[in-house]
């Protein structure tokens, strides 16, 4: 008897041992797909402006808040898809991807972000110029020039020796090495000028 009494708890204790050990494993991609199902890519958030503290936010497609308001001093994208350019305090513009890593810093115009161009917008990283596609946020030029036009025609005005100088309120940038790139980023001949 003593030995089936044993013989029976040995069985237990392995078919427990077994069912916290085989129990179904989660992957991490299915945490990671849990962790973010608010930030569903396949989705979008839309910005918002809380007037009572002046403050930008987004929200998902259901109207739950998903980056709280005053988190960003301004949203300039409404609809965010994979990116988005916000105001960000000490930052300046900036485009963030959906979990809110900076991907990059977006060219200053005119005190706001760079105007799109030809589907393109300037972004800098470490103080050089490069161009970024206005439909999906991704660097297609990488940042190498200390100055850049927007694109016209399908070149863009661009070199790597310049200066700034200031002419009262504005400023001009001076090189004598001015060349013209493609929306690829390789070198072009100069566009006949339309008269």
């Amino acid at each position: 008897m003593k030995k089936n009494n044993a013989l029976s708890i040995l069985i237990v204790l392995l078919l427990f041992g077994c069912f916290i050990h085989c129990k179904p494993a989660v992957n991490n991609d299915e945490q990671l797909a849990a962790k973010e199902h608010i930030n569903d890519s396949t989705g979008y958030l839309l910005s918002f402006n809380d007037t009572l503290t002046d403050g930008y936010g987004y929200k998902n497609q259901k109207g739950e808040v998903i980056i709280p308001a005053g988190k960003y001093a301004r949203c300039f994208t409404d609809t965010f898809k994979t990116y988005a350019i916000v105001a960000k305090p000490n930052s300046g513009f900036i485009a963030i991807d959906r979990q809110e890593n900076i991907l990059y810093e977006v060219f200053i115009f005119d005190n706001g972000p760079d105007e799109i161009s030809e589907g393109l917008f300037r972004i800098v990283k470490n103080k050089k110029i490069g161009y970024a596609d206005f439909e999906t946020g991704k660097i297609v030029i990488q940042p190498q020039f200390d100055c850049a036009f927007p694109f016209k025609n399908a070149a863009a005005k661009v070199s790597i020796d310049c200066k700034t100088e200031s002419a009262g309120e504005h400023s001009a940038w001076i090189s004598d090495h001015w060349y013209y790139i493609d929306k690829k980023g390789k070198k072009i001949e100069a566009p006949k000028t339309e008269e």
